[in-house]
């Protein structure tokens, strides 16, 4: 969490992933995915930002879309 505190989005990911990968407890682990959840949702919004300031940023899209077909995938395995 500190990493994520800082700014090292990244690196906090990371120490998260390996986390998820380690932890068995299902309290600790949906506090893990919040953690995941507010990293991505803080990339949006700074996607986002990134398009008010220049609407011809290709990258940006592609990582918007990126983002949101990966939820769409997890959300649509769940359901099914």
């Amino acid at each position: 969490m500190s990493a994520q505190s800082e700014g090292n989005y990244t690196e906090a990911l990371q120490y998260y992933y390996e986390a998820m990968r380690l932890e068995i407890d299902p309290y600790d682990r949906s506090y893990i995915l919040y953690n995941i959840v507010l990293i991505h949702t803080k990339a949006l919004e700074y996607y986002f930002r990134a398009l008010e300031w220049n609407p011809f940023l290709p990258h940006a899209f592609n990582n918007i879309y990126t983002i949101e077909r990966k939820r769409k995938e997890r959300a649509k395995s769940k359901i099914y």
